[in-house]
């Protein structure tokens, strides 16, 4: 599992692999500026209240959250742009591990799209409960990396595994050997503590649970 680990890192910056991450990175900077101008607009409007001294201060209040958001954002972002090219990346993956096997069947684009914004949504609700674990109970290293880990590997390797086998029958290998999947995505999440290095998190959990599901199919 290691070594599928760093083949797929390596891979992330081999030629094939870079054209799709500029892609991905160029929309997803697109669309987290322009989220960024709007919400930027939005807090303007709001923050000319009461005395100067006030509006000063919920302005400094506005960017800082601003700034959070914006970082927050930036992984679910990724997930749900990176969405649209997983299938290339697969693709690239499988020819080069098993260039002789059956190849994988992508996902029509409307299913694309739901399944980045039903990951993108997940892997909001799941941070934000680190965040509250964070806050509360101090918890919060231990709970990110078992939390994403499970959602990382789950979404991950049936996203791999559902370009050759029916969502119930990709469901169902996950769950037999839902040890070395679990133990796969908390790889996963320790990729998505990096900053910048966690934009890459699609690349390269995607080449590695298709290594994975090779392997284990």
């Amino acid at each position: 599992m290691l070594a599928d680990a760093f083949d797929s890192f390596a891979q992330i910056f081999s030629p094939p692999f870079r054209t799709v991450m500029w892609k991905s990175l160029g929309l997803t900077a697109a669309i987290l500026a322009l989220a960024g101008v709007v919400l930027d607009r939005l807090a303007l409007s709001l923050t000319h209240v009461g005395p100067s001294w006030l509006s000063t201060g919920l302005s400094i209040v506005v960017a800082l959250g601003l700034i959070a958001g914006m970082v927050f954002l930036a992984a679910p972002t990724v997930l749900f742009v990176a969405s649209f090219f997983l299938d290339d990346i697969a693709t690239i993956v499988e020819r080069e591990i098993d260039p002789y096997g059956a190849p994988g069947r992508p996902a029509p684009l409307a299913a694309s799209v739901a399944m980045g914004l039903r990951f993108a949504i997940l892997s909001i609700l799941v941070n934000v409960l680190v965040l509250l674990l964070t806050i509360f109970t101090g918890v919060g290293l231990a709970s990110f990396f078992l939390l994403n880990g499970y959602l990382l590997g789950r979404e991950y390797f049936e996203l791999a595994a559902m370009r050759h086998r029916a969502p119930s029958e990709a469901a169902a290998l996950r769950r037999r050997h839902s040890g070395q999947v679990y133990l796969a995505g908390v790889i996963i999440s320790g990729l998505v503590a990096v900053p910048l290095l966690n934009l890459l998190t699609p690349l390269f959990a995607t080449a590695f649970m298709t290594r994975l599901h090779k392997r284990l199919a």
